[in-house]
């Protein structure tokens, strides 16, 4: 199949640019991202730069994608995966080609947040592939699945969409086993006459499970999901609980700084800096140690695991770490009680970023979990109370 080159405005005539197919063209459709650059010569300057052409189909002009990555697709993966900016970080909905594909062309299946996309392109290298890109909102296949994007409807909408029984001869689209939890492959079948392959965990493995025959082995099916891809995700979990301990530190110091005189800096400083230090610690327990120790620490619910792994921060920090001015048992207590729920809380959060437990393991651990974590800020808060009223002389 010819691929259609595009020409900038400055290459014809030396004039300026006089429309564009940027990343705002990602909120519409990758149909849409074809026809701008077919019918503006100008717009493949302005173009993403994966974007390298189109290429004609039955259905209409398809964007033609790079399999390479570049600098910028890099840092936006660095980016997606240290905070907020995961959920702007999507390529458009719609129908895309690798290569030059024609009828016979295999149709792999992704999801619009732009890395899951990248990892996929950048597996396809050497061939002529459709990639059917559904709007999973900015989430990733797994997370997609149980959710609901990533799903049986939004299949079938992106077939019709894009026309796809007009695009290819044959009526087989390959989903990753990742997305098969919110697919129903009957259905899908049923209503487009698509049949469903689910290929690979790993996209890596998808060359060899096109020359395998489109057979996968035991290693293609399983999740190995080791202590690096543990250790990459950790700043996801990180980032937005350090982003609100500042506040968390401003209310120790004001705790602990108030007396019946007003507010004194020497109170705040030498009972509020240990409680601080041990909030960060029980950040970084349950955001970093725990998801990096994760098969290591006993009993299978992430909420257990994490409160396992406060305990012993506290316990190392109050006793073996120098002194930490958590001297008096009430304070003690506090600590023993609130920083291993807030480690057990974090860590329970990791749950979404893994493929050991599902929804309804994640509901379950925080039907139980929430009253504790509760109970024990209720606890801990009373205690301080006492604490203060017994600092004061009134108890």
């Amino acid at each position: 199949m010819q691929k259609l080159k595009f020409v900038t405005k400055e290459q014809r005539d030396g004039k300026s640019s006089c429309c564009s197919t940027g990343q705002g063209a990602d909120a519409n459709s990758s149909g849409a991202v074809a026809k701008a650059l077919l019918s503006c010569p100008d717009a493949g300057k302005n173009a993403p730069r994966w974007i390298i052409g189109a290429v004609p189909s039955p259905a209409g002009a398809v964007p033609q994608i790079s399999t390479a990555w570049t600098n910028g697709d890099r840092w936006g993966m660095i980016k997606s995966r240290s905070g907020g900016y995961r959920m702007r970080y999507t390529v458009a909905p719609g129908l895309y080609a690798v290569g030059t594909p024609g009828k016979d062309a295999d149709v792999f299946v992704s999801a619009n947040y732009k890395l899951s996309f990248d990892i996929l392109r950048r597996a396809l290298a050497g061939f002529n592939a459709w990639v059917l890109v559904l709007d999973t909102k900015s989430i990733n296949v797994w997370c997609a699945a149980g959710k609901g994007t990533f799903g049986t409807s939004e299949l079938v909408t992106r077939i019709t969409e894009a026309k796809l029984a007009e695009v290819v001869g044959h009526r087989r689209v390959i989903v990753p086993q990742l997305g098969a939890v919110g697919v129903n492959a009957a259905d899908v079948a049923k209503r487009t006459g698509f049949r469903v392959s689910f290929g690979p965990v790993e996209a890596r493995d998808i060359p060899e499970y096109i020359r395998a025959g489109y057979k996968k082995t035991s290693a293609m099916s399983n999740m190995k999901f080791g202590m690096l891809d543990r250790l990459v995700l950790t700043p996801m979990e990180i980032n937005p609980a350090m982003k609100k301990f500042p506040w968390v530190a401003a209310g120790i110091l004001l705790i602990f700084g108030f007396q019946p005189s007003g507010f004194l800096f020497k109170e705040a400083w030498s009972n509020g800096l240990p409680f601080q230090l041990l909030g960060l610690l029980s950040v970084l327990t349950g955001a970093l140690v725990t998801p990096v120790l994760l098969p290591f620490v006993p009993f299978r619910s992430f909420a257990v695991k994490g409160w396992i792994m406060g305990v012993l921060s506290v316990f190392i920090a109050t006793r073996y770490l120098g002194p930490t001015g958590v001297q008096d048992p009430i304070l003690l207590a506090v600590a023993y009680l609130l920083f291993p729920a807030l480690s057990s809380y974090i860590a329970l959060q990791f749950t979404g970023s893994t493929t050991f437990t599902g929804m309804s393991g994640v509901k379950k651990e925080l039907k139980v979990g929430i009253p504790l974590y509760i109970g024990a800020a209720s606890v801990s808060m009373v205690l301080v109370v006492v604490f203060k009223l017994k600092e004061w002389g009134l108890v």
